[in-house]
């Protein structure tokens, strides 16, 4: 019999419909969980056991009644630091954020709460989410329980590592260079990484997206049927699409076009056991009936370089108008990192967000032939948990997202799905690609990929 922490939003649905479960021995399950694995991996910034319990009641009253506000209610989820709570603080994963109560929840956070989730607390992630790790001068490092001295990535650090240990079904994280997606990756897991403005998030900006993670496609679909709802906060959302996600999944490989990108240009070279597992995939899509066809590389080392000036320069713009007091509590590998971007001059900075549109546009051209395109999530597996990101190299931060980091800029639908494990059985992540908008079509490549691979090894245990 699944574990009450193991069965999926999809399967608690049911069982609260059926009245075979309530939410309340549903959350006292998960909140063992959580227990019993965080001293061992410290997925979670704040834990709110009474508050969960509390919502768990009314939810259990609410489906005893028949007045269920939805599929999720009663489903236990956690929230991203960064993602606004009323009543908690959002520091930004760093040890000079502000720590005062948020004053309303972000747009996410009222979609979840308004469907009648059972938020457990909120989850951690690295200084200001920059670098995909689990190392945060607030929070200390964050582990893989897949193996406790590996690397969760980030910056949805937490909510991977609770996702892969059971923490509840659903979590909520935020992308801006791939912080949903290699956490999915690294630790076993799936997300999606909608495109730019079909989740309404506070504040929006360039590539920054809410992603929904969780350890089924289905359970994502569920929760982008409440996510994707407006909200007048985001300026730079897209227009309401109304749609039934979970009913959509349907569909078939069959005569699909599909790109197998295993060399983008740039970055960290490939993992044998990642170049074999993603070349795996592309076979079990081509048995299915798709048309798969090599992408050639695309991106160039002075766009990369460029997307990195951007990144330090925003960061570097927010470090300087700290007090010398509060500059001192950021994670040293950050400070040092956004420090280099201090004499960049203003011409400078705009021909590096000129880089940025070029490998945009280099990114949407050579998707443009296909379908869908399939890469690896990430060129490697997990790397050590104290490292800020793999060997430390403040010159090459960014060589494990340049699978990732594209298709923010792109504004195109990105999802992770494991594909398997490498020989020390650390999961492999599969990234599944989509033209602009077509948020649906990748999840429903996605679903036919969890058909069709092969199973999955057990979760793993405190």
């Amino acid at each position: 019999m699944t574990a009450l922490h193991d069965l999926s939003a999809h399967d608690l649905w049911l069982a609260y419909r059926t009245g075979r479960l309530s939410p309340v021995e549903v959350t006292k399950a998960v909140l063992k969980r959580i227990e019993a694995w965080e001293p061992k991996i410290n997925a979670m910034y704040i834990t709110d056991a009474e508050g969960a319990l509390k919502a768990a009641r009314a939810s259990e009253q609410r489906w005893r009644k028949g007045e269920q506000l939805s599929p999720l209610d009663g489903v236990p989820i956690t929230i991203k630091d960064n993602i606004g709570t009323k009543g908690w603080p959002a520091p930004i994963g760093t040890a000079a954020g502000d720590l005062s109560p948020g004053p309303v929840d972000a747009p996410p956070t009222a979609r979840v709460r308004e469907a009648g989730c059972v938020i457990l607390g909120k989850t951690t992630m690295p200084d200001f989410g920059m670098l995909a790790s689990g190392v945060s001068s607030l929070h200390g490092i964050s582990r893989n329980p897949w193996n406790t001295a590996r690397n969760t990535a980030g910056s949805s650090s937490g909510a991977g590592a609770a996702l892969a240990a059971g923490y509840g079904p659903l979590a909520l994280g935020t992308d801006i260079g791939g912080s949903v997606r290699l956490p999915a990756a690294y630790n076993g897991v799936f997300a999606l990484k909608p495109s730019l403005g079909r989740v309404p998030i506070n504040p929006p900006w360039l590539g920054r997206v809410t992603g929904p993670m969780s350890r089924t496609v289905m359970d994502t679909a569920l929760l982008m049927n409440h996510l994707t709802r407006p909200d007048p906060r985001d300026y730079m959302a897209l227009p309401y699409q109304e749609a039934d996600y979970p009913k959509l999944l349907g569909g078939e490989a069959k005569g699909k076009r599909i790109g197998l990108l295993l060399d983008i240009g740039v970055g960290m070279p490939l993992q044998p056991a990642i170049r074999d597992a993603i070349e795996r995939a592309a076979k079990l899509f081509e048995a299915a009936g798709a048309i798969v066809e090599p992408v050639k590389p695309f991106l160039t080392a002075t766009m990369t370089q460029g997307l990195d000036s951007v990144f330090r320069a925003r960061a570097w713009a927010d470090f300087e108008q700290m007090p010398p007091e509060r500059q001192a509590r950021v994670l040293p590998f950050i400070a040092e990192w956004c420090r280099t971007a201090k004499d960049m001059t203003a011409a400078e900075a705009m021909r590096g967000l000129g880089q940025v549109f070029a490998l945009r546009e280099a990114t949407v051209n050579a998707c443009e032939p296909y379908d869908f395109v399939l890469s690896p999530t990430s060129p490697i597996t997990a790397y050590a948990a104290e490292e800020a990101c793999p060997g430390n190299d403040l010159e090459h931060p960014f060589d494990h997202l340049v699978f990732t980091a594209p298709f923010n800029m792109s504004e195109q639908p990105a999802a992770s799905i494991c594909a398997g494990y490498d020989g020390e059985g650390l999961p492999i992540g599969l990234q599944i690609i989509g033209h602009r908008f077509d948020d649906i079509g990748v999840l429903r490549m996605a679903a036919i990929f969890e058909e069709i691979r092969p199973a999955l090894r057990p979760w793993p245990e405190p």
